[in-house]
């Protein structure tokens, strides 16, 4: 699922993004509010972690602006401890939850976590191909009774091609999305990845959930009927 960090502090907004990697999450920083809120309006994300107090638009705003646009996208606020009356002030605009500064990385990830169990619906939380599902909230994964257990990366690497059954992602692109890499580092990480993925997910003898088409990238088959 795609995180979107909206936090001016860089060194707390490389924590935060840490973080939320090694539990699978996509992630995009931006440490301006007037960049945030050009991205919410250009690219869909499944929650938002927004600090208040920002250079530009400020967390208030933005989340003003999503809600009058009838974004509903979850939002968690970032707040400085002392401030109750802006805590009170985002929830009325539409905050899905709170959490002030300090705080702990694992406090963070159980708020993202119940947010989005309470705002996902099926649909959206629920990844279904065949016999294979994936749940993103849960993080659960089970090919027909079998339940499968995927690395962070190799789970961030299912979803992001089981969303677009079908359509071919290049290695640079899966590489952006799954790595955070914005150049080719000139090895096989992708390669190794599906392997590994594959091994996971393909019961034996069945044929794989995940192609490989020729000089381009992979992609998620596309089932008859889906």
């Amino acid at each position: 699922m795609r995180i979107l960090v909206v936090e001016d502090e860089k060194k707390l907004a490389g924590f935060v993004r840490k973080g939320l990697e090694e539990h699978g999450f996509g992630v995009t920083v931006s440490h301006n509010g007037d960049e945030a809120d050009t991205l919410l309006r250009a690219e869909p994300f499944d929650l938002i972690v927004l600090d208040i107090m920002l250079p530009g638009r400020d967390g208030l705003s933005i989340l003003k602006n999503l809600r009058d646009r009838k974004n509903t996208v979850p939002v968690i606020l970032v707040t400085a401890r002392s401030e109750a009356n802006e805590r009170v002030a985002g929830l009325n605009l539409g905050a899905d939850d709170y959490i002030a500064k300090p705080f702990y990385m694992d406090e963070l990830l159980a708020r993202v976590q119940a947010v989005l169990r309470r705002t996902s619906g099926d649909q959206l939380s629920v990844l279904r191909a065949g016999d294979l599902t994936v749940n993103l909230i849960t993080r659960k994964v089970t090919r027909g009774k079998e339940e499968v257990v995927l690395p962070p990366r190799e789970f961030g690497l299912l979803e992001y091609l089981m969303r677009s059954p079908g359509r071919v992602f290049t290695r640079s692109q899966i590489l952006e999305h799954v790595w955070g890499y914005s150049f080719d580092p000139g090895t096989n990480l992708v390669d190794v990845c599906v392997q590994r993925l594959r091994a996971g997910i393909d019961a034996a003898g069945r044929e794989s959930f995940i192609e490989a088409v020729r000089g381009v990238g992979y992609r998620f088959r596309k089932l008859e009927g889906v």
